[in-house]
């Protein structure tokens, strides 16, 4: 089985710091990269981290505060300039098709592939794509702007053939397709072979979900309910709770309590204000109420 790996590019907040890039990630699977969130500085950290800009599938933002999207610009000239030509697809909410289109008045003007945009109601939750890898449905999450999360499931098939069943009852290849649909098999004896005797269950698929910029939001416990690992932004420790209603921001225990509700089995938490010099209390405010939690840095990779 593929690794479904989680490659954490930037996890800082708004201001840069010497210690934290803005935020992005990128998810890898079956020779896909899939980026998450684009802040400054993010094609750096993809080289940074031997991923191959030419393997990158598609593009996902969670909103256009510029910690998340100001690398993209940046990164889109760089794909034209290294010779890419087939079409790259871009998902987001409301503002993501001008923000693409300012740019591509300027230095976007002559980019060699086309560039679509996918603008998503963030108000709700929808499949917003899907490929053969994996299929991905929209968070809605509460933040100053526009602003949406992401939930990402493998795609794996529901069924394997039984091999050595379907050689013993004789089943034809042609008959394999609809096998794997969930029918049983007619013998030419006019036996019905069932489904179940033919077939194994497939394993069950990874599921990732991203949640960024957003204050406590109890409506994610349900839609985020046991998947692998769950990224929950805590900007703030409870020393800064005050700043919650100022920013929609959460704070480390706001994550962990989401995690523990929903019942994930691991929380990554990141999106650290710059006010924090060392992440540790972050860490241990969320861990004293969801254990298994780990603080993103760059350069960490998660194998699901």
């Amino acid at each position: 089985m593929e690794n479904l790996s989680i490659h954490i590019l930037g996890c800082g907040s708004a201001l840069p710091t010497t210690r934290h890039n803005p935020s992005a990630q990128a998810l890898t699977l079956r020779g896909k990269v899939y980026l998450v969130d684009c802040g400054e500085g993010t094609q750096l950290q993809i080289r940074r981290q031997g991923l191959h800009l030419g393997r990158i599938h598609t593009i996902f933002i969670s909103h256009l505060h510029g910690d998340h999207c100001f690398g993209l610009p940046g990164l889109l000239s760089t794909l034209s300039m290294l010779g890419r030509t087939g079409s790259l697809h871009l998902h987001g909410p409301e503002g993501l098709s001008d923000y693409i289109d300012m740019h591509r008045a300027t230095f976007l003007s002559d980019c060699g592939y086309e560039i679509v945009t996918h603008e998503h109601d963030y108000r709700k939750s929808e499949v917003i794509h899907e490929d053969p890898s994996l299929r991905v449905i929209s968070l809605p999450l509460s933040h100053r702007i526009p602003t949406m999360g992401f939930l990402f499931e493998e795609r794996c098939a529901p069924l394997h053939l039984d091999k050595p069943a379907v050689d013993f009852y004789q089943v034809p290849k042609h008959r394999y397709a609809d096998i794997l649909l969930g029918d049983s098999y007619s013998a030419q004896d006019g036996t019905i072979i069932p489904n179940n005797r033919l077939t194994k269950p497939g394993r069950v698929p990874r599921r990732y979900a991203y949640c960024s910029d957003t204050e406590y939001c109890a409506e994610l416990i349900d839609l985020v309910r046991g998947v692998d690992l769950l990224y929950h932004e805590a900007t703030f420790g409870e020393d800064m709770r005050q700043r919650i209603a100022m920013t929609a921001h959460s704070t480390a225990r706001d994550a962990a309590s989401i995690a523990a509700q929903a019942e994930v089995k691991r929380l990554l938490i990141g999106h650290y204000s710059s006010r924090y010099t060392d992440v540790t209390p972050l860490l241990s405010e969320a861990c004293a109420v969801f254990p298994n939690t780990t603080a993103a840095q760059e350069g960490l990779i998660i194998h699901l």
